[in-house]
């Protein structure tokens, strides 16, 4: 707690009240599997609140720097974490493969920085952009880096930003946030096809709006699975695998 992460405490539950509010409530449909997903690989939970900032938990969102998805990866980073990206699949759009990715990714930036914080602004900015501020300079946290202006601005607030979405989240009606509308958790079982069916065809199947289909499934940028994959996990809403078969 230090005044950036005040200042920002307050911007969130004044002048971004609604914003926040939204985000909110989108955070329960992915905060379990975040979590999981974090601690099989040992990381933080709190720093599940990173896909608050970087999207608002929206799997669709895209930046004007090519950013996509929950976690926001550029193209190369995606790729190079294993994340599938062609004109039928974006895995960046993929809840649960963008967040083991993002998990993969922030392990080896607190291995290369041993700090979360660090870690947390090399998400940001880059390792590489991180990493020259360090050896330029004789700082060795974020906050020395930040008070010294030595890395962007939207890096510097980044991290404040993390940290007062996160006790946000952890207790909503001490900063105003009351009766917020959460939503419930993802709830899906997967199907392996080894043959391209659209969705809606499988909308038709399971007896389920084709909205709630694609919400599952938000990587398919063309409403089919990928015609040249020789199998494809598909998610379908839980307990319709009888009806799908």
């Amino acid at each position: 707690m230090n005044k950036q992460v005040r200042a920002y405490l307050v911007y969130f539950s004044t002048e971004r009240k609604d914003t926040i509010r939204r985000y909110l409530s989108r955070s329960t449909r992915y905060l379990p599997m975040i979590k999981d997903t974090f601690q099989e690989y040992g990381l933080p939970d709190d720093l599940a609140y990173l896909a608050m900032i970087e999207s608002g938990f929206v799997n669709k969102a895209a930046s004007h720097a090519g950013a996509v998805g929950m976690w926001q990866f550029i193209r190369g980073t995606g790729v190079r974490y294993g994340l599938a990206i062609d004109g039928y699949v974006d895995e960046r759009r993929d809840p649960e493969k963008a967040t083991r990715a993002a998990a993969r990714y922030l392990l080896d930036l607190y291995k290369q920085f041993g700090s979360w914080y660090l870690a947390a602004a090399s998400y940001n900015c880059g390792e590489g952009r991180v990493q020259r501020e360090l050896n330029q300079s004789s700082h060795k946290n974020f906050w020395e880096l930040s008070d010294n202006m030595r890395l962007p601005s939207e890096t510097k607030n980044y991290v404040p930003q993390m940290i007062a979405a996160t006790i946000i989240a952890k207790n909503p009606e001490k900063f105003g946030f009351r009766s917020v509308p959460y939503l419930p958790a993802m709830s899906c079982e997967h199907v392996e096809l080894k043959d391209p069916v659209s969705l809606r065809a499988v909308s038709y199947a399971v007896n389920v709006p084709l909205d709630d289909i694609q919400a599952l499934n938000p990587e398919l940028l063309r409403g089919v699975t990928p015609p040249d994959a020789s199998k494809y996990a598909l998610k379908i809403p839980a307990k319709t695998g009888a009806l799908f078969a």
